[in-house]
């Protein structure tokens, strides 16, 4: 067998925030089904019909541990099903005036009800855990609200972590040695928080390694490798102006049908208005997947071919995206996914995950990583900047109550622990970035001002002689994503 020209590592960041309870249209749960139904049910297709015919190490898949809560949570699991059965009863509806788009679409709606039904109704984890299992995917874990770790206080990032890398250990019976760190946020020294974690490898953007990709390599002095996100193979999928879902003849994104709420259109062109908009082609989107799926491989091949001759050694190349791409904002992409995965190897390609890349020894020099993220600018502006000062402040207050209220003791403490989740929720990352993106700006904030405010109230009800009416707060509020949750913990995750 011909040595392979280098390796291809996918890296798939599946997140959502707390959506359960929390509002259902446009932004709260609709925005969870859509994403499980067009995404995360198709791209979990693709890879238990590849992992049937054998083949291992196909991704690196995080699944941040709010999502997994969400994915489990017997709440959602009820409402999945019955928008599934709504999905269905649309395209019946459409029938009528959009034939050939109501049979497309019934087609997908009769797959996923039975994808869901045979395969999910006890939730994501027990999926997960037996293709992690087999071999077929590496899972990453990380902060158990995926907050914006450079912004936080070390304790806070520490607790963070450890919640998360803890729940991921009980719903998939491993603890992570990966993470996706949030936003790929990074502050020199982080590094150190991974370790005492157990962490061996996370990832950051390109430009933070100044695009120097093709190997990982270890933070500073530790034994803590990051890999880089290879922007120029990353980005000929997608990138902030361009990408292969722009192609003219894939479905529209944003054209609806409002009547049915079902997607009529093909892209067309840039400048096309929605009323001007062809209509969608199935067939026409299949030979562009096709011929998109072809120049990927060739650009990966070409990539890996340039590294190996510049560095004398085969190298890597890793591209990393959000799971949500690949079928909720691009219809056509667990197609494009499972055509790319099938044609690499074809090609000399070896296909691995992240754990598979370090084993094969594909690592580099030590490298210092300056603060960046993956964010506009690479910087920090969108979870830092002025647009979100308010957000910023809010956060730097939540946490010092947080540490404010912790405390050893004998039994957990069942106000403390609702105050640890309230915190947590409160500093998610996704608030700072909706607000930055003026996406639901207003539900972001509101979300973050309502966690924050349970924060304060639970912390004035602390007093031996407010015990009842703490508890009594406390049981009122919405439910939250982790059972397993002790905040005693807080008291014990300072870095060493």
């Amino acid at each position: 067998m011909t040595e392979p020209v280098g390796t291809f590592c996918l890296v798939l960041h599946s997140h959502l925030p707390w959506l359960a309870h929390h509002g259902r249209w446009p932004v709260g749960e609709e925005w969870l089904y859509q994403s499980w139904a067009h995404a995360y049910l198709p791209v979990l297709d693709v890879v238990q019909r590849l992992a049937a015919e054998g083949r291992r190490d196909l991704l690196t898949l995080g699944v941040t541990p709010v999502l997994a809560a969400q994915l489990d949570d017997p709440h959602c699991l009820r409402g999945m099903h019955h928008w599934l059965g709504g999905w269905l009863l649309r395209a019946h509806g459409a029938a009528p005036l959009l034939p050939d788009l109501a049979t497309h679409e019934h087609r997908l709606a009769t797959t996923a009800l039975g994808q869901f039904e045979t395969g999910w109704r006890h939730g994501a984890s027990p999926l997960l855990r037996g293709l992690s299992g087999a071999g077929v995917v590496e899972l990453l874990g990380g902060p158990a609200t995926h907050p914006f770790g450079p912004l936080l206080l070390p304790e806070v990032r520490a607790f963070a972590l450890e919640t998360g890398l803890a729940d991921a250990h009980l719903r998939l019976g491993t603890r992570p040695a990966g993470i996706w760190a949030p936003e790929c946020g990074y502050a020199p020294g982080m590094e150190h928080d991974h370790a005492a974690a157990g962490v061996r490898h996370f990832v950051v953007d390109g430009p933070a390694m100044r695009g120097d990709t093709g190997f990982a390599r270890p933070v500073g002095t530790s034994a803590v490798c990051a890999f880089g996100r290879d922007l120029d193979v990353t980005y000929r999928v997608w990138s902030p102006r361009s990408g292969y879902p722009g192609g003219q003849d894939y479905r529209d994104f944003h054209t609806f049908d409002h009547p049915s709420g079902l997607k009529p259109a093909r892209v067309t062109g840039r400048s096309v208005a929605p009323d001007d908009k062809r209509p969608y082609d199935p067939v026409r989107a299949g030979a562009a997947v096709a011929r998109d799926a072809a120049d990927f491989v060739s650009v990966v091949r070409a990539r890996l071919v340039g590294l190996r001759e510049r560095h004398g050694r085969p190298a890597l190349t890793v591209a990393a995206f959000d799971t949500e791409l690949f079928g909720h904002w691009w219809h056509e992409g667990p197609a494009w996914l499972e055509a790319v995965l099938r044609a690499l190897p074809e090609a000399g390609v070896r296909v691995t995950t992240l754990r598979g890349a370090t084993d094969a020894g594909l690592v580099g020099g030590p490298v210092e990583l300056p603060e960046s993220s993956w964010g506009s600018g690479k910087d920090w502006r969108v979870w830092a900047g002025e647009q979100v000062a308010d957000l910023v402040a809010l956060n730097e207050q939540v946490q010092k109550t947080l540490l404010a209220s912790a405390a050893d003791g004998i039994a957990r403490d069942p106000v403390r622990d609702a105050l640890a989740q309230e915190a947590l929720l409160a500093l998610s990352s996704d608030w700072a970035f909706m607000v930055s993106k003026d996406s639901a700006a207003e539900y972001a904030r509101t979300r973050a001002k309502g966690h924050a405010d349970h924060v304060r109230e639970l912390a004035n009800l602390l007093s031996p002689s407010r015990r009842a009416a703490a508890r009594h707060h406390a049981v009122q509020l919405p439910p939250h994503p982790f059972g397993a949750l002790d905040a005693r913990a807080l008291s014990r995750t300072a870095p060493h």
